[in-house]
Formats: C-alpha cells, structure tokens, sequence
C-alpha cells in the first residue's frame, strides 16, 4: 500500500506553503471540503503530526518540514518522469540547449560524432539565455546542455569537460590596459563591470543578456568585462581581449540530468567525451 498518493502529497505542500487551510483550497485543483480531512488521514497513515494547528495559526513541525523538503522535489520530478516517457515513446528529438554563440567551435563536431551512434536521433538546438541553460534541463525543455563553470550551477547534473580556456578582459581599444600583455583583477577594481541575469553580485554595472549586448557597451566605454576567451573570439572590430591571469580557468561542458541514463542521451554525452580526448 502506498503511504502517500500524488494528490494527498500536493494538499500538503500547499498547506505547507501557505500555512493557511483556506489560502491553500484557493488553489487549482484543491477541494476544500477534502482538505482538513486529507491532511489528518495522511498524518494517521505516517504516524506523524505534520502540523501544529491552534485556532489562530497553522505550524509546521519538524516532521512536516522534511516532508515538505522532499514532497516538493518529489511533485517537480513527476511532471519530468512523464515527459520522458512520453519522449521515449514517441521517439522524439533530442533537445540540446547552448548559448547563441558559446559553443567554442563544438557543436558541429559534437553532432557530426552523435549521428554516427546507433541510438542518436534528431536533434533540436534550443538557444537560451545567459544563466538559463540549466533550467532547461531541470525541468526537461532540453535532455542535455553546454554549460559554463564555474559559472553555471552544475548542482544534479552530470558532466563532461570538453574544452578548458582562460577568461580575458573585454577593453575598447582606447582603454588604459588595452595594451597589456596581461592584467589582474586588482586592475580592474574601479571599473563598471556587467550584470548578468541570475547571477548575484555579478557587476556593478546595467544588466546584459548576450554577448552582442556587451560588445556595443564596451564600445563605447560604458563597461569592461571579465568573460571566457570563446565568446569573444575572434573580436570584433575597436575591441581588445587581455588575459587576466588570477581570474581562473573556465570550462566548457556537456551537461545532462544526473540520473538521466537514457540511451540516446547518454550516446549524445559520449559522442562529446570522444571529441575531447583527439
């Protein structure tokens, strides 16, 4: 018998969440008159009191708090699960998402290498975002990624380096270190530097998406930024790239669901890997 089913499990966390039993019946998808007493048939069947209930507020106990910890990623993972077996039913492409322009040369071997693997299937390129590639695998838009670090969170993904490279300073032409064979950071203490979306304390400076965005800003002096030697290479025209040498390496890698093992995933994983190693 299951201790749980998916709809008492969603009941609770929007209890848990709302810590209010009329806010929760608010829901979608939430039956009021259901509520209390599904709340109270769960904590029978687990022998736990999920929450302390008086007349003016609704608490969590410490039982409730890992429930809702681990009820939450339980309800994320289902839409996921689904999805997957829909796609493997179905024999749907694989979605792979990169960043328009950050993929260092990569991709047109990395696809090249795929197509000859008894499991690949088409493959659709998805472009994202400066920091969303990784929501894309989470909530299964893409089945596999190419991501930067340390700049993107690899937190429950599994992957592969393929390409290692040093971050450069991203100057006008006219600027004062242009015409340095290397800087440091330090040198760079009092300049403006860019915010990127999701990424907190990222820079000083207005908020960039892409690097088409950074380019025109640094033009015009408006900004200097620190970023990975691809996407920037080659430079364009009144730009000038110089290696900061304490800023640490950065690494290209291929990206994919730490517990997806499907076939033409994993073919799309080792098909990268093996471009690496020539």
């Amino acid at each position: 018998m299951n201790l749980l089913e998916a709809r008492e499990l969603r009941y609770f966390v929007a209890v848990a969440e709302e810590l209010h039993f009329g806010r929760a019946a608010a829901r979608p998808a939430i039956a009021r008159p259901a509520l209390s007493k599904t709340i109270r048939r769960v904590e029978s069947r687990l022998r736990v009191q999920l929450f302390d209930r008086t007349s003016r507020s609704v608490v969590l106990t410490p039982a409730g708090t890992a429930l809702l910890e681990h009820g939450r990623h339980a309800l994320n993972a289902m839409p996921v699960a689904v999805q997957n077996a829909r796609r493997a039913a179905h024999d749907e492409p694989l979605k792979f998402v990169i960043k328009p322009g950050g993929d260092a040369n990569l991709l047109s071997g990395i696809l090249a290498a795929y197509a000859q693997h008894p499991s690949a299937r088409q493959v659709d390129i998805l472009f994202s975002g400066a920091t969303d590639r990784t929501d894309h695998l989470h909530d299964g838009r893409a089945d596999a990624a190419l991501l930067y670090a340390p700049f993107d969170d690899l937190t429950g993904l599994a992957a592969e380096t393929l390409h290692v490279e040093d971050r450069v300073a991203v100057l006008p032409r006219a600027h004062r270190l242009a015409t340095r064979d290397s800087i440091n950071l330090d040198d760079l203490s009092d300049e403006v530097s860019p915010r990127w979306p999701g990424v907190p304390d990222a820079g000083n400076g207005p908020e960039i998406a892409e690097a088409a965005a950074l380019v025109a800003l640094v033009r015009i002096g408006r900004v200097v930024a620190v970023v990975p030697r691809s996407l920037i290479t080659p430079a364009p025209a009144d730009i000038v790239c110089v290696p900061v040498t304490d800023a640490g390496p950065s690494r290209i890698v291929i990206a994919r669901r730490e517990h997806d093992h499907r076939d033409h995933v994993t073919a799309l994983i080792t098909a990268a890997a093996s471009l690496r190693q020539q």
